[in-house]
């Protein structure tokens, strides 16, 4: 029947539009701002630097000592419209696996450049960015304003679980399933050398005894 596909199309409106004054499941509309609805865990708007205190070394603030961040600068370099800035320290800090870094001296993101397309998390081998579901970000400082520094990004792990749960927690038993590795390694290492020391120690002990 010619214009049948249009005839379904209107009633699927109509449907819809008179659903909404009565169907619970249509009843979307609040009160914004004094109501709220809760985001959905998957929610994407912009980034954020996931931040651990305790594992950094050296001093300064909270936020800066803990960041997961080495300044690899490959999100900068993937990201489609170019809004990540970074520069490269020039001293190194210990990582959460005890291994010399470099950091981020600066981290910017321009969000009004920012299309939320999640590529900088994806390509980020660390687990130090993030997507954030903060999306009031309003402002009269129409540049300024909207180029966030490290410090304005920077934001505790203990946030990330709380909007992010799953995720989160298949990160940390990742990263905690790296460092049991890396402990191993450095366990089996320090045995060996503890190992070669004795039987040199013995190797020596024979020849000094042989020779008397």
């Amino acid at each position: 029947m010619l214009g049948e596909g249009i005839l379904k199309g209107l009633a699927e409106t109509a449907k819809n539009f008179a659903g909404s004054y009565f169907s619970a499941e249509r009843l979307t509309t609040v009160e914004y701002p004094e109501q709220r609805i809760a985001p959905i865990e998957a929610t994407r708007d912009f980034p954020f630097l996931v931040f651990d205190a305790e594992n950094r070394d050296g001093g300064g603030p909270e936020w800066e000592a803990g960041l997961r961040c080495v300044a690899c600068q490959i999100c900068e370099k993937e990201c489609p419209p170019k809004c990540i800035y970074i520069e490269k320290s020039k001293d190194k800090k210990l990582d959460y696996l005890g291994k010399a870094q470099y950091y981020p001296a600066r981290f910017d993101i321009d969000i009004s450049v920012c299309m939320s397309c999640q590529i900088c998390v994806e390509v980020c081998p660390f687990e130090a960015i993030k997507m954030d579901t903060e999306f009031e970000l309003s402002t009269t400082d129409r540049f300024g304003g909207l180029l966030l520094d490290r410090e304005q990004l920077a934001k505790p792990n203990e946030y990330y679980h709380k909007i992010h749960p799953t995720e989160a927690a298949k990160v940390d038993a990742h990263l905690a399933g790296e460092k049991a590795k890396a402990d191993a390694k450095v366990k089996a290492a320090a045995d060996a050398a503890a190992a070669k020391a004795a039987a040199d120690a013995a190797a020596k002990a024979a020849t000094a005894g042989g020779e008397a």
